[in-house]
């Protein structure tokens, strides 16, 4: 599955407004700033999560926007689905019983791809903004971190006297 950065920068944009907001507007300026993502595409993006109801705008000096629920209670995948980007593996279209080769027929690994679509949109679910904002999200690259601290310090070479001549 390629998440295009429409849904990237979506979830991206929502983690920074989870971290820096604490209750109180965040702009999109500097949001923007923070994320280097343009401000106008940020835009788009939060006039769509504004739609699906997972962010509320504040007008005003000092406006921007604040989670409309608690980051806990906000999804990962509702971010990505909300910002229209579809979730999808397959060349197929989504709930069409014909599937993508020229006589309409599925192609051999059609299911498999489907399921790993399926797998991907069930984690995606099971992980909240605020797992994310909390890093309560280990992925590989902080398991390896890990790997690596715990490791004793390597011990300088021994080194042998040399005797004298």
């Amino acid at each position: 599955m390629k998440l295009s950065t429409k849904g990237r920068y979506a979830v991206m944009a929502m983690v920074d407004l989870a971290c820096q907001g604490n209750g109180k507007p965040v702009s999109l300026a500097d949001i923007a700033v923070r994320q280097e993502i343009s401000q106008s595409y940020l835009e788009q993006l939060f006039g769509k999560l504004r739609k699906g109801g997972l962010v509320k705008s504040v007008r005003g000096p000092g406006g921007g926007y604040i989670l409309a629920r608690p980051a806990d209670a906000l999804r990962v995948a509702d971010i990505i689905l909300a910002v229209d980007e579809p979730m999808r593996t397959t060349r197929c279209r989504v709930g069409s019983p014909s599937g993508c080769h020229s006589d309409k027929s599925r192609c051999l690994t059609h299911d498999l791809w489907e399921e790993l679509g399926n797998q991907i949109y069930l984690y995606l679910s099971s992980v909240s903004l605020g797992d994310v904002a909390g890093r309560r999200v280990l992925g590989t690259s902080r398991v390896f971190q890990a790997v690596e601290e715990r490791r004793p310090a390597a011990a300088a070479p021994a080194v042998e006297p040399v005797p004298a001549h």
